[in-house]
């Protein structure tokens, strides 16, 4: 099946803009900020060098996105879709972070919405890696109905290996 994991995404306060090279300083303003990390599998993703990898890995995903306010511009994150199984008719979404600024007032669901109402369109289900110990990612992916149903040791782009929980969102279950 053909489809791009890469089309500007909105509504209308939030815009998914395909990453590119030229956002590299913009979003390690955001990501710089240890407490970011803290519940992250890779907790030092907020040092220069670390998040240089991790951004290279979003760049050459090609799945990749910047969250941006459109009000105001800024940049408050970023998230990507990635593995697409076509046997399966799935996909990952996740790789997600937002400053903390962003924490708290109900960006993160809406930032969800607008990719699995795009995403629904073309698989039957939508898998997510959360770090074993990252509560406030797996509370927030309950919320949205997601089912943990595995467990599983991934590495990510140029990382050591971590545990994960994977998440599960069928179509049919998705309001």
């Amino acid at each position: 099946m053909k489809f791009s994991i890469q089309n500007i995404l909105e509504n209308q306060e939030y815009q998914l803009i395909p990453l590119q090279q030229g956002d590299f300083e913009s979003l390690y303003e955001v990501a710089s900020d240890p407490e970011v990390w803290k519940q992250h599998p890779n907790k030092d993703r907020y040092q220069r060098e670390v998040f240089e990898n991790f951004f290279k890995g979003a760049i050459e995903s090609k799945g990749a996105f910047k969250i941006v306010e459109k009000s105001t511009r800024d940049i408050l994150g970023s998230t990507r879709f990635y593995d697409f199984d076509e046997k399966r008719n799935s996909i990952f979404i996740g790789y997600t972070f937002y400053g903390t600024k962003s924490w708290g007032k109900g960006i993160n669901p809406q930032i969800k919405k607008l990719m699995m109402d795009y995403i629904f369109q073309f698989v039957d289900k939508v898998y997510f890696h959360i770090g074993k110990e990252n509560f406030r990612s797996q509370i927030a992916l309950e919320r949205l109905g997601g089912q943990k149903i595995a467990e599983q040791e991934v590495a990510y782009f140029g990382e050591p290996t971590r545990t994960n929980f994977v998440y599960e969102i069928k179509k049919e279950n998705w309001i």
